[in-house]
């Protein structure tokens, strides 16, 4: 009954076993086939999907390069756009600051000006009429005047009377007269100088040649320089020589200082010299031109003439060309007047 039952067990046993090797799994070669197999489609997969990645990547890449490329040109374009526009609007707005702050500042300081103008035009006005209104005085007692010396002084003269106008250089006459008028030249300058004067609240320095005739010629000059030099500094506005061509020669070098064209010691005065001439009388007929040669070829005879004294400095014609340069600005002839007082001027 063992052995039956072992043989039983035996059956039973193999029949197991054949129904295991059934159900036993493939081979190896069909299992690595089987295992091959999904392994290949993955790698085919995954190669195809890293190619995928690979140009994705190279072209972005790519696009990467570029896109800076395109920036580092684009950027200098933007800012040099910014520039020339932010250059725009800075221009435009300091001309519109010039716009509004040029008529701003003219109308501030464009009125403390002509407050000033006001000022000094009231006063230029008080001091020409004080000077129209002697001169139309003078007028009306030296009626025989030609009216070249009225309207040639009045012009010449208030130049000088109006502070608006810069003084370079002083105001120079040169009055004329042949023997028959010499009074009349006296009094007709010195009410001339005295008018300029007057209208300035000044007084007038007179200096007379015919004084000084027969003095040194140094002695001379120091005296006239002192006269003019200190009459000036003290306020006096006008100078009135008379008989100038009595001065001895090398005295009338010092009016190289009083009468120079740009620089001359006192630039806001006038002075006026007077010449009688040895001839009778002028005729009316002459022209200022032909007056002032006159005048020139007189002093030139009467300074450089050897009858000069010793004791005078000589006058060479260069020296005097340089001071009948500066003297004559203004040569005007003087006529004879009548009713004229025996002593004195009117």
């Amino acid at each position: 009954g063992s052995s039956s039952i072992y043989f039983v067990q035996e059956n039973l046993i193999k029949e197991k076993t054949k129904a295991y090797d059934n159900n036993e799994p493939e081979t190896p070669a069909g299992l690595q086939a089987n295992i091959y197999t999904p392994l290949k489609e993955r790698k085919a997969d995954f190669l195809e999907k890293n190619q995928e990645h690979s140009s994705a990547t190279s072209q972005s890449r790519s696009k990467s390069r570029d896109q800076p490329s395109t920036g580092k040109q684009s950027r200098p374009l933007a800012k040099n756009d910014g520039e020339s526009q932010s250059g725009f609007h800075k221009t435009w707005a300091l001309l519109l600051v010039l716009l509004i702050s040029v008529p701003l500042l003219y109308v501030l300081w464009g009125g403390i000006p002509s407050l000033l103008d006001a000022t000094l035009s009231s006063k230029d006005t008080q001091i020409l009429q004080a000077f129209r209104a002697r001169m139309k005085k003078l007028k009306n007692t030296y009626q025989s005047q030609d009216p070249n010396l009225w309207k040639r002084t009045h012009v010449f003269l208030e130049k000088h009377l109006n502070a608006s106008h810069l003084h370079l250089e002083p105001a120079i006459l040169l009055f004329t007269a042949g023997q028959e008028a010499e009074k009349a030249l006296r009094c007709l300058s010195n009410e001339i100088a005295d008018a300029f004067a007057f209208s300035q609240n000044a007084t007038t320095i007179k200096i007379n040649g015919a004084d000084k005739a027969v003095m040194d010629s140094d002695i001379v000059k120091l005296e006239v320089d002192n006269e003019l030099n200190s009459g000036f500094r003290e306020g006096k506005k006008v100078a009135v020589v008379h008989r100038f061509e009595l001065l001895p020669a090398g005295s009338t070098l010092i009016f190289y200082k009083y009468c120079d064209h740009e620089n001359a010691a006192f630039k806001d005065v006038a002075l006026l010299l007077t010449v009688l001439l040895d001839e009778q009388s002028l005729r009316k007929s002459l022209t200022l031109q032909e007056v002032e040669e006159k005048v020139r070829d007189f002093l030139w005879a009467k300074f450089t003439s050897s009858d000069v004294p010793s004791s005078y400095n000589s006058m060479d014609t260069d020296k005097l060309s340089g001071l009948w340069s500066r003297i004559s600005h203004l040569v005007l002839p003087v006529w004879p007047e009548k009713g004229l007082p025996v002593e004195g001027c009117t």
